[in-house]
């Protein structure tokens, strides 16, 4: 394509296909909810009895998407968004998509290593141990929710959160446990949403839709999943039941704003234009950071190397493990063929 052939200005969005565009916005809705709530609401219910062993695979799929979503997903797009050739000369000067991913997967951990220090602080001048790779009062603060816990070790919680609240220490190691999750939580929503708004508006104006649209319903059910199996496994009180409800609920609605903000303003809306560009670039490198943080050090070392039931486990276990979990980064890879 010559320099003449490229439109960085406003405008150029396709006007074919604008009902299935518009049932696209639904369609993809469902999808979405369906994959970031079922996992919820199943593990919820009392007779909707799905197998501890999906609950399993989900789990170990869903870091796999997570990771595959980071790379192929977000930061190889902020390369070239970043590059096009709409910018000026000196956003090819230097590699800022991977600059941006650098920048928010420190901050993110700086965030974590200052609110873990002083929650640690907290909990000692209390007299209470935290064990951040345990499974003792707040526990699950530095890395998130573990599916399953040794029984002998939920046994011996019971008396240390029983003596916790016995003393009065036990609404603050509670509450710090809880407030640990929901920012790993919203970290993890936050790179995740990004992303699927601007699948959205691109989707809404794209000329290849069919292709688009397809791929797009099976990203977001896939990622969903990934986001719905690590959302049903947050330990949180009945106080904080909601929260992935509606983590799950934000999630499913993002794609399809975006694809209704991009049909309003696809007249006007250029994704391939210089402030496009730059702006999408610019985020989508920031959520790669934010998910790559999240997937190799909240997810995969956490599960692998820090997790006691991981440790002990048969060999045969780690393999399935890992083989679920290079299934869910695959399948995510080679969506990134098409979208």
């Amino acid at each position: 394509m010559s320099s003449s052939d490229i439109n960085c200005g406003s405008g150029g969005g396709a006007n074919t296909y604008t009902g299935l565009r518009i049932a696209s916005i639904f369609i993809i809705f469902a999808g979405s909810g369906f994959g970031a709530l079922f996992p919820v609401l199943a593990r919820r219910s009392s007779w909707l009895h799905v197998p501890a062993p999906l609950y399993e695979f989900a789990k170990y799929f869903g870091s796999g998407v997570i990771i595959a979503t980071a790379f192929i997903h977000l930061l190889s797009p902020g390369i070239s968004e970043l590059t096009s050739p709409c910018l000026s000369p000196a956003w090819q000067e230097y590699p800022y998509a991977f600059a941006f991913a650098m920048l928010s997967l420190f901050s993110i951990f700086i965030v974590e290593l200052v609110a873990f220090r002083w929650g640690t602080a907290k909990l000692a001048a209390l007299g209470v141990a935290h064990d951040a790779h345990g499974h003792g009062v707040a526990s699950h603060a530095a890395h998130g929710p573990e599916a399953y816990v040794d029984r002998n070790a939920s046994a011996k919680d019971s008396q240390s959160d029983k003596s916790d609240l016995e003393t009065g220490h036990g609404d603050f190691t509670v509450e710090s446990d809880v407030l640990a999750q929901m920012i790993g939580v919203f970290i993890l929503e936050f790179g995740v949403l990004l992303h699927s708004l601007f699948i959205g508006l691109t989707l809404a104006v794209d000329e290849n839709f069919k292709i688009l649209f397809v791929v797009v319903v099976f990203h977001q059910l896939f990622e969903g999943l990934g986001l719905g199996s690590r959302l049903s496994l947050l330990k949180l009180s009945p106080r904080y039941h909601y929260v992935p409800v509606v983590a799950g609920i934000f999630y499913a609605i993002t794609t399809p704003v975006g694809i209704a903000a991009g049909l309003g303003v696809r007249s006007t809306y250029n994704p391939g234009s210089t402030t496009a560009s730059i702006v999408s670039g610019v985020m989508d490198s920031l959520s790669a950071g934010i998910l790559l943080y999240t997937g190799l050090v909240e997810l995969l070392a956490h599960e692998f190397l820090f997790n006691k039931e991981m440790q002990n486990t048969s060999n045969g276990k780690v393999v399935y493990a890992v083989t679920c979990m290079l299934f869910g980064t695959g399948i995510m890879a080679l969506l990134g063929r098409w979208a």
